[in-house]
């Protein structure tokens, strides 16, 4: 494995949060969903900017939790276009974590989740209809990274 501090976060942060006390599990770590629910307000967001009619979230994949999260840790979701379709967008999420306690000119920072997110465009009625793209929207090439 990698050594978390020699990796940096793919794509661009599009959310930043604290995870509170209100969120954790009966050991004291944040939830799984609620670092899962962050994801998809994330994924959303992005997957807004692109599309400018309505959408919805259609399937995660691949969700690999990493280690824990802790009251104080500064939660950030950074996400990257993986593929825009006729219907659909997906993009692969990642959330990285800073203890709130380290000063930012040293502070190590650590992956905690990634994932695929599939976001779908729908029409008044929730059916599945072609996805507008923003006009000014630069989508990167297919296979590009």
């Amino acid at each position: 494995m990698t050594d978390a501090n020699t990796i940096h976060p793919r794509g661009t942060m599009i959310l930043r949060t604290l995870a509170m006390p209100a969120d954790t599990n009966p050991n004291g770590d944040i939830f799984g969903g609620w670092i899962m629910a962050q994801m998809d307000i994330a994924g959303g967001i992005m997957a807004k900017e692109i599309a400018t009619g309505r959408i919805v979230t259609v399937a995660v994949n691949g969700m690999k939790f990493i280690r824990p999260v802790r009251v104080g840790d500064v939660v950030c979701c950074y996400g990257e276009v993986v593929k825009v379709g006729k219907t659909s967008i997906t993009l692969h999420l990642q959330v990285w974590i800073k203890p709130l306690w380290q000063s930012s000119d040293t502070a190590l920072r650590w992956q905690v989740t990634e994932a695929d997110f599939t976001y779908v465009a729908i029409d008044d009625n929730g059916n599945k209809c072609l996805l507008e793209i923003a006009a000014d929207i630069h989508l990167p090439p297919a296979g590009a990274s």
